[in-house]
């Protein structure tokens, strides 16, 4: 057991050396005003590179990725379930309850309304 904790130890200091010396050797010291900014295919920059980003826009879009991917996981749960036992039918409950939950959550939060409508 002793001799395990040395060799991992060994291994975990060699890695972090040659971790480090990458790091030093790969370093570009001559940072110039041209190389930072962004191509735009050999024509100057027309906008800042900083361009502002809705967070709100980026929030359902990670939202409607998960449920995107829910439904590819979920198909074949179903055609497996024709021939299976129940364990496939309480693994897609737990699976759909969970995103259920989260959805209500986001719902809550304000996360899935789009804008802000003032109708007084």
């Amino acid at each position: 057991m002793l001799v395990m904790i040395a060799l991992g130890s060994v291994t975990l200091m060699i890695s972090m050396v040659v971790m480090l010396l990458a790091s030093i050797l790969s370093k570009k010291t001559f940072m110039d005003r041209e190389k930072l900014s962004p191509f735009e295919c050999g024509f100057d920059p027309v906008n800042s590179p900083r361009m502002p980003f809705s967070l709100h826009f980026f929030l359902i879009a990670v939202i409607f990725l998960i449920f995107d991917v829910e439904i590819t996981l979920l198909i074949p749960m179903v055609q497996i379930m024709k021939i299976s036992s129940m364990t496939y039918l309480i693994t897609m409950i737990i699976f759909v309850l969970i995103l259920v939950i989260g959805t209500i959550h986001e719902w809550n939060q304000g996360a899935l309304e789009w804008a802000d409508w003032d109708y007084s």
